[in-house]
């Protein structure tokens, strides 16, 4: 691709320092670009992939493989469109999910743009997912396709991209298993052949998230409820439409026994099981609703307590996004969704309508919490996606 400039994102992690040497070798102009994103240290677990050694990382590579290396720093849009997101829908009983956001707002919409600003055809991540295009004599149309590694495909984090995102994307090791990305990486002398891959939220690193949350969410006291596995409202039969199918048990406090006090309804999340400090349970307690109007905790007891499953999720109009608008219909679609990171892939039913999409899935899944993100699959092909309701 003699000729063509790739600005790839190095992020200090051997993904993004492989991308960059495969782009080379396939006869681009690399330039690395490091995104700080982060000042402020005072909840990162410092020992746990800090941006220093991050961004020293990503240079060190750089220099290796004798590309241009420069840092910028995107602390402003990061915490506006990211940390001030996250925190309003926690505020609001919510479970947003930063990496998705990261990728559709920080990296392939604020460094896409200073990318092509610098002159650049295309932007690279280290991304375990691949692209295709299906081409006619007037238009192109961009595949989002998983990762050949199915253990790390990363399509899901991708999954709120668009046409124009991913026209100007590549992803060089989305072909590749990672032990063959460590391999490259070692063989070619780079320092983060075997350096651990980073964990926690996109481009801060791994944080204690009650601290993180309590910068701006107060705590405040309230009762956990623990709603016993035989409630009436479990044996209830559920309307058999996609509506019906969504509905949310309405949890009453009345219904159930005050076993536990905690900081806030707002740092949980629907099959969280950790933090609730209660015990003389015979098996583990998970969370089965939030309420912050009331600052109530719902609890059950147990993996499989009926409370957890849902055959149905909902989607609202401004919130259905469709990576192939071409593929978008108002006719129910068969797919394959899943509602969370590396969750194996599901049989489900697309139900658009006027103002929103159900989904309905043929089993029953296990905490569909609101504001993460669903995301619909063809064979390997993400297709859409979008927040629940």
């Amino acid at each position: 691709m003699q000729g063509k400039r790739v600005i790839v994102g190095l992020s200090g992690g051997v993904d993004s320092s492989v991308a960059a040497y495969l782009l080379l070798q396939q006869g681009y102009e690399v330039i690395g670009l490091f995104m700080k994103n982060w000042h402020d240290d005072s909840v990162t677990l410092s020992d746990e992939c800090p941006w220093l050694e991050d961004s020293n990382d990503a240079m060190l590579v750089a220099d290796t493989l004798g590309i241009p290396f420069q840092t910028v720093d995107l602390s402003e849009q990061y915490k506006t469109r990211i940390v001030d997101y996250m925190f309003a829908e926690y505020q609001r009983g919510r479970t947003p999910n930063p990496d998705v956001l990261c990728n559709r707002e920080i990296k392939f919409d604020v460094f896409l743009d200073i990318a092509l600003s610098l002159g650049a055809d295309f932007v690279a991540t280290g991304h375990y997912c691949q692209k295709g295009e299906i081409k006619t004599l007037t238009h192109t149309t961009h595949q989002l396709i998983a990762g050949a590694d199915a253990n790390k495909d990363q399509s899901y984090f991708l999954c709120q991209l668009n046409q124009a995102q991913l026209a100007k994307t590549l992803f060089p090791i989305g072909g590749l298993q990672k032990s063959e990305v460590r391999k490259i990486a070692a063989a070619q002398g780079l320092i983060t052949a075997e350096k651990r891959d980073s964990q926690g939220l996109c481009f801060i690193g791994k944080v204690s998230l009650p601290d993180f949350l309590q910068q701006k969410l107060a705590v405040n006291k309230g009762d956990i409820v623990l709603v016993p596995n035989s409630h009436p409202m479990f044996s209830e039969p559920l309307e058999n439409t996609p509506k019906g199918l969504a509905k949310k048990f309405a949890y009453i406090s009345t219904d159930g026994k005050i076993v536990g006090r905690h900081n806030g309804a707002h740092f949980f999340t629907v099959g969280q099981r950790k933090g609730l400090a209660v015990g003389g349970t015979a098996e583990p307690l998970f969370v089965l609703a939030t309420d912050v109007k009331t600052n109530t905790i719902y609890v059950g007891e147990g993996k499989n307590h009926p409370g957890l499953y849902r055959s149905a999720l909902w989607i609202a109009q401004d919130d259905v996004h469709w990576i192939r608008p071409d593929l978008a219909t108002d006719q129910p679609m068969e797919v394959q969704a899943r509602i969370r990171y590396r969750q194996p892939l599901v049989k489900a039913t697309l139900h658009p309508s006027s103002d929103g999409a159900f989904l309905v899935f043929n089993a029953p899944q296990s905490a569909i919490a609101a504001g993460q993100f669903a995301a619909w699959y063809i064979d390997n092909e993400c297709i859409g996606s979008g927040v629940i309701g």
